[in-house]
């Protein structure tokens, strides 16, 4: 029997504050350090039915345009990495059905630190069983026999951020347009475009105004970064085509919040008139 282990890696920044890949959940699904707290906690939890051993290391990634990530490499000079100024423990669990664990991250060294952002992502990389159930024996006896088995190995990253001295960001939304699938699904597609020394966070909100002032919302993403040092970030929203409302006509309004339970924050936001004007600020 050969075993191959194939590595899924994801960064994942859903609705709520969790981050969850295979049977692990992470939470919460980013850290902040921008004031005083030097320290944080990530709860994890196997919510799988076997036990299951998860490595954590740092790793560096960069976002492209598109959303998409590229893993940098420990000497690329490109953007302000966070890893010489954090340290973690444990450096590896083992959990069991349903057992939890925290993950305390701490701060140091950053009394020199230039004003300005610092990312490094925190990857939690699931190892292996190397039997595992279900595994068929081949036959001892027959030297031809040769068998394969993929073993899925699941990994989770979220950012850890340091901001230090004064910190901003601006966003604006650019480059709207609307188009129909072959399947009648309207395709939102936007630019969001970021000035300043910071990353932003947030949710994007997109509603059909008809013509009558009917709203009605239309799609949405929740957690959507755009990390220094990107410029820009496009996006494509697929929005409801069992909404009933006429995408022909009227006009779409987005907005682009930070997540609070308080009291969001706007980021951006825009217009597009369905019937191609131009832009409607």
């Amino acid at each position: 029997m050969l075993l191959l282990a194939c590595s899924l890696s994801l960064s994942i920044y859903p609705s709520i504050k969790v981050s969850a890949q295979g049977n692990l959940m992470v939470m919460p699904k980013r850290v902040v350090f921008d004031g005083s707290k030097k320290t944080h906690e990530l709860n994890l939890a196997n919510t799988g039915q076997d036990s299951a051993k998860y490595v954590i290391s740092l790793v560096h990634y960069k976002m492209k345009e598109d959303g998409s990530f590229v893993e940098m490499g420990a000497t690329d000079t490109s953007e302000n990495f966070a890893d010489k100024y954090i340290r973690f423990f444990p450096r590896s669990v083992v959990l069991g059905p349903n057992e939890s664990q925290t993950v305390r991250i701490q701060l140091k060294q950053t009394s020199k630190l230039l004003p300005g952002e610092y990312r490094s992502h925190l990857y939690f990389r699931a190892i292996a069983d190397e039997k595992p159930l279900g595994v068929e024996e081949t036959n001892r006896h027959d030297s031809s026999a040769v068998s394969v088995r993929l073993i899925p190995v699941f990994g989770i990253s979220l950012p850890v951020i340091i901001r230090v001295g004064q910190c901003s960001a601006q966003v604006n939304i650019s480059s709207c347009s609307l188009e129909m699938y072959d399947d009648n699904t309207p395709l939102l597609s936007m630019t969001f475009n970021r000035e300043g020394n910071m990353s932003v966070y947030g949710d994007i909100t997109v509603e059909h105004i008809s013509l009558n002032d009917k709203v009605t919302k239309v799609g949405s993403i929740q957690g959507l970064a755009v990390y220094t040092h990107n410029r820009a970030r496009r996006i494509k929203i697929a929005l409801d085509k069992n909404a009933r409302v006429d995408y022909s006509k009227g006009k779409l309004y987005i907005v682009y919040k930070t997540q609070s339970d308080i009291e969001p924050v706007t980021l951006a936001q825009t217009q597009l008139l369905i019937n191609y004007n131009p832009l409607e600020k």
